[in-house]
């Protein structure tokens, strides 16, 4: 009685444990099935930022073997480039800025000077 118990069990585990991740592998779509689905204005877009994206991807990866590099964790390395990174952005927007109103006041000198 107890044999027959066991052999269902460990039928219904197999059947489990194999046929369920062979049926999502049966039934999920490939990259390129997916991509054959989409409409042709989708598919142009993929296709000319295909590049960027590698080129996006080859960076990140590029910055992770950097960060590995480190004897710190990989994310407390992540975490001091992006406060780096964040400083040298604000520290460019308002050098940016300054001299964007350097020249704004030259232009008003100058609009001043040539209508004396």
């Amino acid at each position: 009685m107890k044999t027959i118990t066991w052999v269902k069990m460990l039928a219904s585990g197999g059947i489990m444990c194999i046929g369920g991740p062979a049926l999502i592998y049966y039934v999920t779509p490939t990259e390129e099935e997916l991509f054959l689905r989409y409409n042709p204005e989708l598919q142009r877009r993929s296709l000319e930022r295909r590049q960027e994206k590698q080129e996006d991807f080859e960076q990140f990866v590029g910055r992770l073997k950097e960060y590995s590099k480190s004897e710190k964790p990989v994310w407390t390395a992540w975490e001091e480039d992006v406060s780096r990174r964040r400083q040298l952005g604000v520290q460019a927007e308002l050098d940016r800025r300054r001299i964007e109103a350097q020249e704004a006041e030259a232009r008003k000198q100058e609009m001043r000077n040539s209508l004396r």
